[in-house]
């Protein structure tokens, strides 16, 4: 940016120095069917995905990234372009966002606080995660520097906490389906990344029906293929 001369140029390449330097708001890995679904129906504790949900993902199960996380220490995982895309997914994150869903099964106003989310006293995130919710909790720390916030005064609020908390570093928003729509819906995610199974669901929570991505500002930018998934990434650009 040039220099500008202008008594207020000092607070302009400030401001400029400042929005060119904010976190990127990211998607990664989001799974859907051939027919846009990013969750099967009938979401509950026996099926988080959703009925036939876990088809979606896949592509993913195999890869050196998700062994060495849930198996084997990547010793027995594939590499490949699925696997380019799982550890591109977890690379210059500084925090998470997802949504109640996602979180775990409970529905209303919590219970107890038994419930501390799907993935054991470990989670995969290491880093505070943001958990979009209409009931308050307080917030909770696990194994591997996961930390769980609960974030009850909307998305853009939980957007900002969650920049502020990732340091510089990009945020990941999680999911779920409804939850990135959310976000879509207001043009806030700079990249989206969907992994387009060879599944057909036929019912569940459809990703981008009724959103005119193009009139958001989005456009592809990358798509290749794998033997298990299409993968495509959608850059955030001008509103038109």
């Amino acid at each position: 940016m040039p220099d500008d001369v202008s008594p207020g140029g000092d607070l302009v390449r400030r401001a400029f120095r400042s929005v060119s330097s904010m976190s990127k708001l990211r998607v990664q890995a989001f799974s859907i069917s051939i027919d846009g679904y990013g969750a099967g129906p009938g979401q509950n504790l026996d099926n988080p995905m959703g009925v036939g949900g876990m088809a979606l993902h896949q592509w993913v199960l195999g890869t050196k990234t998700f062994q060495a996380m849930h198996g084997d220490g990547g010793a027995g995982g594939e590499g490949g372009v699925d696997d380019d895309f799982a550890v591109r997914s977890f690379q210059n994150l500084g925090a998470w966002i997802m949504g109640r869903n996602m979180f775990g099964p409970i529905r209303g106003p919590w219970p107890d606080h038994d419930w501390q989310g799907w993935w054991g006293p470990n989670p995969p995130y290491h880093t505070p995660v943001f958990v979009l919710t209409h009931h308050p909790r307080p917030s909770f720390t696990m194994e591997g520097g996961t930390t769980f916030h609960f974030v009850t005064d909307g998305i853009q609020a939980a957007l900002t906490r969650a920049r502020e908390a990732a340091g510089g570093r990009d945020v990941r928003l999680g999911g779920g389906t409804a939850t990135v729509r959310q976000y879509l819906r207001e043009g806030l995610i700079d990249e989206l990344h969907l992994a387009i199974a060879p599944v057909l669901l036929g019912a569940g929570e459809h990703l981008l029906a009724g959103l005119d991505l193009p009139k958001l500002g989005y456009t592809c930018t990358e798509h290749v293929a794998s033997d298990k998934a299409t993968h495509v990434v959608l850059t955030k650009g001008p509103v038109r």
